[in-house]
């Protein structure tokens, strides 16, 4: 009897000590299952309807810009106004060295007076009928012909010099005097002010090109008025891109409200597009990995426990958001916390 007890408390104390160290071993696994798994949040995502604004940066210019040159060519023999000067409306800018050109007006001249006398020996000999009307029609077309020459003579000696067309500034004095130049070939950049239209100038992407159009509204903010916002609009959009630079040319109209405006000033134009834009926004922790316009972020896989590492597009930051433009579809919470320690392969567990 005292056997069989002693037998019995044995099976007993035997089968306890093993339920222990199997709890204790199942506890010690969990533990290190659990040690495996990356604590992350998570943060649902927020889709708004966007509209693009566009930053970019340019120089004020005027709408009456030119390239001013002589009609014909030569020797410049005076120029009398440099970079940056302020000039008026029919001001005497360069004249070239005139000894060909009033040679050739002379010439002209008195080929228009040799014309005029054989117009008149010819017409009073067929007042005779000793001129035929052949030779009184020839005669006529002569004069008619030096009349022309000498018009074309007067005409270039009088652009053989260079007058502004109106108020303005010489941006840029391209030749000096001395210099034989060709016909057509710029003497002076000239922005003319009469108007006081101003506008900048920039290149754009092909894709922000393609959302904006003529009448859009701008923000121009101009480092010579700090606490200035200008209003103004776009005015022209190229039709086609800038060989060069491969960007797409965009004049934005400035109004200058009663402030003075000068070419080359530095500003900067923020574009209100009214085109609208689908985007997730999402917090900018979530953001794992960012190159420009791309990035990765995480989700949670359908199993729970693994992660997904999802390719996006960025569209802007702002503040502490992130808008994604694509990437995120079908997707609708996005690790925030504990991002930095994820890769494809880690096992996570929700602690939000």
């Amino acid at each position: 009897m005292k056997k069989l007890i002693s037998s019995s408390r044995f099976l007993i104390i035997t089968s306890i000590v093993f339920l222990l160290a199997h709890c204790s071993a199942n506890k010690q696994e969990t533990n290190i299952q659990d040690e495996n798994l990356v604590p992350v949040k998570t943060e649902s995502i927020q889709t708004v309807n966007y509209t693009p604004v566009l930053k970019y940066s340019g120089l004020i210019a005027s709408t009456n810009e030119a390239k001013l040159s002589f009609k014909v060519g030569g020797i410049i023999s005076k120029i009398y106004v440099k970079e940056g000067d302020k000039v008026t409306k029919g001001q005497l800018l360069a004249t070239l060295d005139l000894t060909e050109i009033n040679a050739q007006v002379q010439q002209a001249q008195q080929n228009v007076d040799k014309a005029n006398r054989d117009m008149s020996r010819v017409n009073n000999l067929f007042r005779d009928t000793v001129a035929t009307l052949e030779q009184l029609q020839n005669a006529t077309t002569q004069k008619e012909i030096a009349s022309q020459g000498l018009k074309i003579a007067q005409f270039n000696q009088q652009y053989s010099q260079i007058r502004a067309t109106e108020d303005g500034t010489i941006l840029k004095k391209i030749a000096n005097e001395g210099e034989n130049i060709s016909t057509g070939a710029p003497v002076f950049y000239f922005s003319g002010t009469s108007t006081n239209d101003w506008v900048v100038r920039f290149g754009v992407a092909d894709k922000d090109w393609a959302v904006l159009s003529k009448g859009d509204k701008a923000d121009v903010f101009i480092d010579a008025y700090p606490q200035k916002i200008f209003s103004g609009n776009v005015s022209e959009l190229a039709a086609g891109a800038d060989p060069a630079s491969g960007t797409y040319e965009v004049e934005i109209k400035i109004n200058p409200e009663g402030l003075r405006l000068a070419p080359g000033l530095f500003s900067k134009v923020e574009l209100k597009t009214r085109a609208q834009q689908n985007v997730a926004l999402v917090p900018i922790e979530a953001l794992a990995e960012g190159d420009g316009k791309k990035g990765f972020v995480y989700s949670i896989a359908a199993d729970g426990k693994k992660v997904k590492k999802n390719p996006v597009t960025i569209a802007f930051l702002e503040k502490d958001k992130v808008a994604i433009s694509d990437g995120l579809e079908n997707i609708s919470k996005v690790i925030t916390s504990g991002v930095g320690y994820l890769t494809e392969f880690s096992l996570v567990k929700i602690v939000n």
